[in-house]
C-alpha cells in the first residue's frame, strides 16, 4: 500500500501549519530572546519597540496569569525569563503585532541590560561543579571491581560526542484562535498535544477542557517537536487570551536555531576488559551529559543512554553512571534514538580501541559478545534476540570476507585514496522507558454508507503512521483503504495522549485501532448471525460471508442493517503495553515490549589529500518482525541510515565559550544532501515469525536505523588508520574532513608519513 500522503504532499495540498487560512483579525508574534547566555536583567527597556507602527503588545512574565513554568519533568524552566536569563535566545519578550515584519522589527528595538555571570558549556565542568539537573543514575550487573582480574586486556580511553540540530523542514510554531466561553482552539506543530494543552493549562490558569488542541501534520519532528513546541503555543495562547484575537508565530529558520534545543552532546570515560577468547568481561562506562539550561527531557534522555550501554553485546559485569549536567546552552531535548545512539557510540568506541592495541579488526570483538536469546541486559530483562542471526545472514547475503579482502587489496594498491570498513551491529528497545506512558487510544466511526472515520492520539510527521492505522482498519473490516479516513488529532476527540515519539506510536495508536474494529465487527458479525442463522462470519473483500459461502450481502448493507436495529457503529478503545515494568529504586525490571536487532556493513572511501571523503557502500540486514508496509518501513531505514551518517560526519554544532551559537544558519550548519547518500544502499530483512508486542508483529522503524549511521565514523577510522597506522585519531564527533585531514597528518603521525617517501612524491606533497 502506497502512503497515503504521497498524492497531497507532491501536489501541495497537504495541510502543514502555514496552510491553515488566517482568520480575520489574526495578529503575528515574534520573541525577544537573551543575547547573553547567563546574567541578571537589571533593566528591560520597551519603549522604543512599541513605537514601532503595528505593534499592538509586548508581554512579559508580568503578564502570565498562571504560572510563569513550563518544566515537563522537572518545573525549572520559565515562559518568560523573569530576573535571570540562563542560555542565548532564552525568551524574555513577547512582540505582538499586526504584521510579521513589525513584529521582528521591534523585537530589535528591545533593549536589556544584564550583569553577566559566569558562563558553562562544558558538561564536564558543571558535573564538577555540582551543576546537575538530577542526581546521577548507576546500572549495574555482575561485580566489575572484581571482574577486572579476569581479564588479560584491559583498555581505557575517553569520548566527546557533538549534538545534531533537528533541521525539521517545518519549523516550530503554533497558531492559537479564541472560542467562545474564554476556549482556545491551538493549532500546533508538536508531536505531543496533550503536553501542549497541559503547559497551556498551567501558563493561563484554566483547566484542560478549555484547550482545544489541534494536529494535521508536522512537516518533521524528529523528536525536536516532543517537548519544545510547547513554549510556542503557550507564547501564542498568552497573547490570544489577553488580547481575545487569534495570534501566530512560526519561528524564523535562524531563530529556531538559536533558540531550541539539539540532540544532547555527551562526554563520556569508559574502561573495557577481555579475556583470551575476546569476551567482554568487564566494562565500566561514565556519561556526563549536557542537558543545557533546564531539564526539559534530558532526564528520560539519559535513562534511554544508559538502558543502550551496551548495544548488542552481552557483557557480564557493567557499570555505568550517568550525570545530566546543568550548562549554559539552550535546553537539549529529544532526538531520533532519544540517548541511545550516545551510549551506542561509546561502547563502540572502546571495542574499537581494544582491538587497536590488540592488532585484530574490530568485528572479532564484535561477532563474539552478541547477545544471545536468553541472556540478559545490565537492566535486568531477558532478550529475545536476533543479534547472532542479522550478523550471520549480513556475512553469508553481502560476502563480508570478501569484501574486506577487496579494501585490503585496494589499499595496498592505491596511494592517495584509501578504503575504510567497518561492521555495526544495533539492538534498540521498544517502549517509553516511563512505563505510565505505554498507552494510547483511538475513536472509531462506522457511517451508515459504509465509510470510516478514525482519530488517534498519532501524529503523522512523515513516518507514514496514518497509512498505518489505515491499513490495520481495512484488514479487520475487509473493505478498501478509499473508504477510510484519518482525522487530524485532537485532544478534543482523544485525550491525554503520550507524544508520537519512542518509536511507539504505530503499535500503540494501531493496537488501540485494533480494538476499536475488532469491537466493531464483532457488533456487525452478530447482526449477521442474527440474519443468517450461523455464528461462521467473515468478511472479505467488501462481502459478508457465512460459512464460507457469500450471502449476497456487502459491507454497506451490513451496517445499515446494523443502524436499524440500533447497534452502536462507533467504538473508543483503549492500550496499555502489556508485560513491562521497571523499578527506578532497583534499576531493574523488563522496561521494553521488544527490542529490534539488525547488523550493517560499511563501506568508505577517503581522499588523504584533501581529507574528503565518500560513502562507497552501506549494506543492512534489518530485523522488521513481520512487516505491514515494507515501502514505508525501507523510506524509514534509508532516512535513518543518511541521518546517522549526518550526525556522525558533517553535522556539526558549534557554540563558543560565550554559549553563542556559530553553527546558526545553512550556511554553516551542514547537512546531508544526495551526495552524501551512500553510493550503494542495501536493505533485507531478517526473515522472522517469532511473536512480539508489536501492531501484526510489524516491528517499529522509525529510530533504529539512525544507529547504523555510527558505523560510518569507524569506517573513516579504519581508512585513516590504512593511510597512517599511527594516525592520531581521538573519539571526537562528528568527523569532519577538516578532522580527517588533521587526523591524516597528525604530528602522532608526522614520521609515518614521512616514511613514505614515494607516496609522497606521487601526492605531489611539498615537504
Amino acid at each position: 500500500m502506497k502512503n497515503i500522503d504521497s498524492h497531497t504532499h507532491v501536489n501541495g495540498q497537504s495541510v502543514y501549519l502555514d496552510d491553515i487560512p488566517l482568520i480575520h483579525g489574526t495578529l503575528f508574534g515574534a520573541a525577544y530572546g537573551s543575547p547573553i547566555a547567563h546574567g541578571i536583567i537589571t533593566a528591560l527597556e520597551l519603549e522604543d519597540a512599541l513605537q514601532v507602527p503595528g505593534v499592538v503588545r509586548i508581554f512579559t512574565y508580568k503578564d502570565i496569569p498562571g504560572e510563569n513554568q513550563i518544566g515537563g519533568i522537572i518545573p525549572d524552566e520559565p515562559l518568560l525569563a523573569e530576573h535571570h536569563v540562563h542560555f542565548c535566545g532564552m525568551p524574555v519578550a513577547f512582540v505582538v503585532a499586526h504584521t510579521l515584519e513589525a513584529a521582528r522589527a521591534a523585537v530589535h528595538k528591545i533593549k536589556m541590560i544584564i550583569d553577566p555571570l559566569p558562563v558553562i558549556t562544558d558538561p564536564r565542568e558543571a558535573q564538577a561543579k555540582g551543576e546537575l539537573i538530577i542526581p546521577p543514575r548507576t546500572f549495574t550487573m555482575g561485580n566489575t571491581t572484581q571482574a577486572w582480574q579476569q581479564c588479560t586486556s584491559v583498555f581505557e580511553g575517553s569520548v566527546d560526542i557533538n549534538g545534531q540540530e533537528h533541521l525539521y523542514i517545518e519549523t516550530q510554531g503554533a497558531y492559537v484562535v479564541p472560542q467562545e466561553h474564554n476556549a482556545l482552539r491551538i493549532h500546533s506543530s508538536t508531536q505531543g498535544p496533550t503536553a501542549v494543552q497541559r503547559t497551556v493549562s498551567k501558563v493561563l490558569g484554566l483547566p484542560m477542557h478549555q484547550l482545544e488542541v489541534v494536529v494535521t501534520r508536522l512537516g518533521g519532528g524528529f523528536g525536536g517537536k516532543e517537548d519544545q513546541a510547547n513554549m510556542w503555543a503557550a507564547l501564542c495562547a498568552l497573547a490570544a487570551w489577553h488580547l481575545k484575537r487569534p495570534v501566530k508565530y512560526a519561528l524564523h529558520r535562524m531563530e529556531d536555531m538559536v533558540m531550541t534545543g539539539k540532540r544532547h552532546p555527551y562526554a563520556a570515560d569508559f574502561k573495557i576488559g577481555l579475556d583470551a577468547s575476546l569476551k567482554i568481561i568487564a566494562y565500566e562506562v561514565t556519561f556526563y551529559q549536557n542537558a543545557g539550561a533546564s531539564a526539559d527531557l534530558s532526564p528520560a534522555v539519559m535513562a534511554r543512554t544508559l538502558f543502550h550501554c551496551t548495544n548488542s553485546y552481552f557483557i557480564p559485569h557493567v557499570k555505568a553512571t550517568a550525570y545530566s549536567c546543568r550548562t549554559n546552552l539552550p535546553p537539549n531535548t529529544a532526538f531520533r534514538g532519544f540517548g541511545g545512539p550516545q551510549g551506542m557510540f561509546v561502547i563502540e568506541a572502546a571495542i574499537a580501541l581494544a582491538a587497536e592495541k590488540l592488532q585484530l579488526d574490530a568485528c572479532s570483538i564484535q561477532k563474539a559478545n552478541l547477545i544471545q536469546s536468553g541472556e540478559a541486559f545490565p537492566y535486568g530483562q531477558v532478550v529475545q534476540s536476533e543479534a547472532a542471526n542479522c550478523w550471520e545472514k549480513m556475512e553469508t547475503l553481502y560476502d563480508t570476507a570478501a569484501m574486506r579482502e577487496a579494501v585490503k587489496a585496494f589499499n595496498k594498491s592505491n596511494h592517495q585514496y584509501k578504503k575504510g570498513i567497518a561492521f555495526m551491529p544495533v539492538c534498540f528497545g521498544i517502549s517509553f522507558t516511563n512505563t505510565l506512558m505505554n498507552n494510547a487510544r483511538a475513536l472509531v466511526h462506522v457511517y451508515t454508507d459504509g465509510s470510516v472515520g478514525i482519530s488517534t492520539g498519532a501524529i503523522e510527521m512523515g513516518q507514514g503512521v496514518n497509512t498505518k492505522i489505515v491499513q490495520v482498519a481495512a484488514r479487520i473490516f475487509s473493505i478498501p483503504t478509499d473508504k477510510i479516513k484519518i482525522n487530524p488529532t485532537n485532544t478534543y476527540n482523544i485525550a491525554n495522549t503520550s507524544p508520537s515519539a519512542a518509536s511507539a506510536t504505530a503499535d500503540m495508536n494501531g493496537k488501540a485501532t485494533l480494538i476499536a474494529c475488532t469491537a466493531i465487527a464483532a457488533r456487525l458479525k452478530q447482526v449477521a448471525a442474527t440474519v443468517f442463522g450461523t455464528t461462521n462470519i467473515i468478511f472479505e473483500n467488501e462481502q459478508v460471508l457465512a460459512n464460507g459461502e457469500s450471502t449476497g450481502w456487502d459491507w454497506k448493507k451490513l451496517v445499515h442493517e446494523a443502524y436499524i436495529q440500533r447497534v452502536s457503529l462507533s467504538e473508543h478503545s483503549h492500550y496499555a503495553t502489556p508485560e513491562i515494568h521497571y523499578d527506578i529504586n532497583k534499576e531493574k525490571g523488563h522496561p521494553f515490549a521488544y527490542h529490534v536487532f539488525g547488523t550493517a556493513i560499511l563501506e568508505v572511501t577517503v581522499d588523504c589529500l584533501r581529507g574528503t571523503y565518500v560513502t562507497d557502500a552501506v549494506k543492512v540486514v534489518h530485523d522488521f518482525g513481520a512487516s505491514m508496509n515494507t515501502d514505508i518501513d525501507r523510506g524509514q531505514i534509508e532516512g535513518g541510515i543518511v541521518q546517522g551518517i549526518g550526525w556522525m560526519t558533517m553535522e556539526e554544532v558549534v557554540y563558543d565559550k560565550e554559549g553563542r551559537l556559530r553553527s546558526n544558519a545553512l550556511s554553516t550548519y551542514k547537512v546531508p544532501d544526495i551526495y552524501a547518500v551512500p553510493k550503494e544502499l542495501l536493505i533485507e530483512a531478517l526473515q522472522t515469525r517469532q511473536d512480539n508486542l508489536a501492531i501484526f508483529g510489524s516491528k517499529a522503524v522509525g529510530e533504529p536505523p539512525l544507529m547504523y549511521g555510527i558505523g560510518i565514523w569507524f569506517a573513516l577510522r579504519n581508512a585513516i588508520s590504512a593511510f597512517s597506522p599511527s594516525a592520531n585519531i581521538p573519539f571526537t564527533t562528528p568527523m569532519t574532513p577538516e578532522k580527517v585531514l588533521m587526523a591524516l597528518h597528525s604530528k602522532k603521525a608526522t614520521g609515518d608519513i614521512h616514511q613514505h617517501a614515494e607516496k609522497a612524491s606521487y601526492l605531489g606533497i611539498n615537504h
